[in-house]
């Protein structure tokens, strides 16, 4: 089957959406928009939706009696060939689930992991994802695979034999094997060309997927990068050249978008993706302004970031989409519950002189404010200081050139003390006045429960 088909084929499904709403943050009026939204990204079509509040799911079914019969009809009625639940099933609630509905029945994470398959470009993502499959895969394949009941015949193994469900668990093992040691090995490479970078200050877009990232990345750089009104349509970390204001280049990554209940195994496989989140100078935390459950994915996010060990570093929460945020009054307490935001819209401009003065004053911090001293035909000097700093001026004598530059303190440590002298100035004005604070309190001032 081409490609093609392939995408025609998934296309054709119909599916009904089942929820089954526990303590999960979701829109009381659509509680499977964001589920129906992951529907569309995989390319099926919504026919139905069924939801049900319970305290507990039932360990059978997920759903209750009554409920399932409801489904049943359902799927009946619309001659639907998938359920999908908004929850992450056991493989023993799926199995009995689609005995019962006689239909494909698929979970939420199935539906990411489904997604990101489709949407993985670079080898190093088509490995991660492949990782998270089988890992996912490997307890459920009873029910993925018909023949496992069948014994392996043939020299070597007459009598009792040894089932093919053996057989294939060892072969999906020997498989995760290989990948992870792969994958370590793409990590640890990832790691170095990262730390290579380190002459350059980078800043990380990171957020709920459709935040806007990819937008905004666009905005500030002049970049052409895919930005879809979609969810995951940036699974590759992605780094442009940003000439900020004031400072001169820096480098901005944007990162594959993090979701409500994203499968671990994910986080886990896309550790080398998000390398440059790791090692980022300062993390944009992109929310969109105009989503109603728009605390609840700024919780997501940065459950994730501790995940990923980096919730301690140097954070401005960026709120996007102001232009869209419905009426002033639900702007007005988006932006009140987070006075030390930044409101932009990355989509027509606003806000963005603001949030480049946020970052050059973060940034700041790690600058000098320096006069250097050096030959005037020095002129490979005067190149690596324009190139990794902010050349303000240069002033001429007989023998001497002095450049004035704004420049990270951690590089003046490679300019040969033969080849030129450096004199540091005060402290210089920053440009902000208002320093705009994190959008958490610092690692060290928090309490922990």
């Amino acid at each position: 089957m081409t490609t093609r088909e392939r995408a025609n084929s998934v296309q054709s499904e119909r599916a009904v959406l089942v929820g089954v709403l526990l303590d999960t943050p979701v829109n009381p009026d659509h509680p499977l928009d964001e589920l129906a939204g992951l529907v569309a990204s995989a390319g099926a079509r919504v026919v139905a939706e069924l939801t049900q509040r319970r305290e507990r799911p039932d360990q059978t079914t997920y759903l209750g009696k009554g409920k399932l019969a409801e489904l049943a009809a359902l799927c009946a009625h619309h001659d639907a060939d998938v359920v999908i639940f908004d929850n992450d099933l056991s493989p023993a609630q799926t199995r009995n689930l689609e005995k019962a509905l006689e239909t494909k029945v698929l979970d939420r994470s199935e539906v990411i992991l489904d997604i990101f398959a489709a949407r993985a470009r670079t080898y190093e993502a088509r490995l991660a994802v492949e990782l998270a499959q089988l890992e996912y895969s490997l307890p459920r394949l009873k029910r993925m695979w018909t023949h496992l009941s069948r014994l392996k015949m043939g020299i070597g193994m007459r009598g009792p034999g040894e089932k093919q469900l053996e057989v294939d668990r060892r072969l999906v093992e020997k498989r995760i094997y290989d990948l992870t040691e792969e994958i370590k090995a793409i990590h640890g490479r990832k790691e170095r060309q990262v730390a290579a970078r380190g002459e350059q200050l980078t800043v990380s877009l990171v957020g709920y997927t459709n935040a806007g990232k990819s937008t905004l990345l666009n905005a500030l750089t002049g970049a052409s990068e895919l930005a879809a009104d979609k969810l995951f349509a940036t699974l590759d970390t992605r780094t442009r050249r940003w000439r900020l204001p004031g400072w001169g280049p820096i480098l901005l990554s944007d990162t594959v978008g993090f979701i409500r209940d994203l499968p671990h195994r994910l986080i886990a496989s896309f550790r080398a993706t998000l390398e440059e989140t790791r090692q980022a100078d300062l993390l944009l935390h992109v929310a969109d302004a105009s989503s109603p459950l728009v605390d609840h994915q700024i919780a997501a996010v940065r459950a994730v970031l501790a995940e990923l060990g980096v919730d301690d570093k140097d954070t401005l929460l960026v709120l996007n989409k102001v232009d869209a945020a419905g009426d002033q009054v639900e702007r007005d307490h988006v932006l009140a519950r987070y006075p030390h935001a930044l409101a932009i819209s990355a989509r027509t401009g606003a806000g963005l002189p603001a949030l480049a003065r946020a970052v050059s004053d973060h940034l700041g911090r790690a600058f000098r404010d320096v006069d250097i001293e050096t030959d005037p035909g020095n002129g490979r000097l005067l190149a690596w200081l324009a190139a990794h700093g902010e050349v303000l001026s240069r002033h001429f004598t007989a023998d001497r050139m002095t450049i004035h530059c704004r420049i990270p303190a951690a590089l003046l440590g490679r300019i040969a003390p033969h080849d030129a002298v450096i004199h540091e100035r005060a402290v210089a004005t920053r440009l902000v006045p208002d320093a705009v604070p994190h959008d958490t309190p610092p690692a060290r001032e928090r309490v922990h429960s």
